[in-house]
């Protein structure tokens, strides 16, 4: 008999790689020096500018700061994850999924560069890939239902614009340390292959946002 459980998904399959790397990671800062270990899969600026660490690109798509970090961002794409993956299929969900999380991530350390910011400043979470899952819904399914927050319903168009300029006011007037930047780069890389898709299907993808909408 075929699982057809959340774990038998690559949506599943990239919650528990996220699990196993943050449990991975508190075990080894137990044998070597908690600032080597954040240097070995943490994306930071300064190491990329001088060619060094370019495989944090991938590594930081999978780690996180602490534990409610990576139960916020789990959630959220066991959620968001699982519907773009049965919505555009498997092989096209990962392509966006990683395409997502390494464009955050090349645009953090452009913004980095070209305003001059603290360079040493580090960049983890899949919060990029997942922004880029909802760019895709925002423009395919724009009228589709969610709980921002898990309490405030909005369109998923919506959603999306306030979430991105939400946390960037709460980083900027509280001074939490939230990947904005991250998070926009990965929502460019959605709404860009939304459009693409779009375009391709005209007809597939009128029918499925007329379907997603109430």
């Amino acid at each position: 008999m075929e699982s057809r459980g959340i774990f038998s998904t690559w949506t599943g399959k990239i919650i528990v790689a996220n699990v196993v790397t943050f449990i991975g990671f508190l075990i080894l800062q137990n044998f070597i020096n908690p600032n080597q270990a954040v240097s070995l899969v943490a994306l930071m600026p300064s190491m990329i500018l001088m060619g060094e660490g370019l495989w944090t690109f991938v590594t930081s798509m999978f780690m996180h700061a602490g534990l409610g970090h990576l139960f916020v961002n789990m959630i959220s794409l066991m959620f968001i994850g699982g519907f773009v993956e049965k919505l555009i299929g498997k092989r096209r969900f990962l392509g966006l999924y990683f395409a997502s999380g390494l464009f955050a991530g090349l645009f953090f350390v452009l913004i980095a560069l070209a305003t001059g910011v603290d360079l040493n400043v580090y960049a983890v979470g899949a919060s990029g890939a997942i922004f880029g899952l909802g760019g895709l819904l925002a423009v395919l399914t724009p009228r589709l239902p969610v709980l921002v927050f898990f309490i405030i319903p909005m369109p998923m168009w919506a959603a999306m614009g306030f979430l991105i300029v939400v946390l960037w006011v709460l980083s900027l007037g509280l001074g939490l340390p939230i990947g904005n930047v991250a998070h926009l780069g990965g929502l460019l890389v959605g709404l860009g292959y939304g459009f693409y898709l779009k375009q391709r299907y005209p007809r597939k993808t009128k029918m499925i946002s007329r379907h997603f909408s109430r």
